[in-house]
């Protein structure tokens, strides 16, 4: 897949928050809409450690969208105060995110789930709101997960906040390989 790579004048912050589905779906349409124009996203999963079907996606159309994932591969059940474990991964990720978004080599940097790492204490409020300070004119920034502070809203320059109104999880359907994970 050979095209001429675009740039973006001016980045902005995004939010996708709320306690319904769609905020990782969202993010990764973004990218997958970027990557049409030439642009290449960085996408940092916190505390994801599991096999999703994103990533196989990711590897059929590199080096337009790259995942990393910060967490364990079993599904964790963060507790509060969280496992010193927990911690270490997700500054790990945060680390190695904001390396991403220096670097110059991605237009979109996505910080998938760092709003629900932060409610669980993996990262703090100032820890994303140096990423948005530090974030190069030109790059795009989203957040996604739940529990969204209002310190971030107000600094984004976009906030989405997903709703859930009707959810058959509550009829007892898992999670769908391919659909939700």
């Amino acid at each position: 897949m050979e095209q001429e790579r675009g740039r973006l004048e001016k980045g902005y912050v995004q939010v996708y928050t709320g306690n319904c589905k769609g905020k990782t779906t969202a993010a990764m349409g973004l990218a997958f809409r970027a990557m049409g124009s030439g642009m290449k996203t960085y996408i940092g999963q916190f505390m994801k450690g599991q096999e999703y079907g994103e990533l196989h996606s990711a590897e059929m159309v590199k080096p337009f969208i790259t995942i990393e994932q910060y967490g364990r591969k079993e599904l964790i059940h963060v507790t509060k105060p969280p496992r010193q474990e927990d911690v270490d991964m997700a500054q790990a990720g945060l680390s190695k995110a904001r390396q991403a978004m220096s670097s110059g080599e991605y237009d979109i940097i996505v910080f998938d789930e760092i709003l629900t790492a932060h409610f669980f204490q993996l990262v703090s409020v100032e820890d994303m709101l140096d990423v948005i300070k530090s974030k190069p004119e030109n790059v795009e920034v989203v957040f996604t997960g739940r529990y969204a502070p209002k310190e971030v809203i107000e600094a984004a320059d976009l906030v989405t906040e997903m709703v859930e109104v009707k959810h058959y999880y509550e009829k007892g359907v898992d999670a769908r390989k391919g659909i939700e994970r």
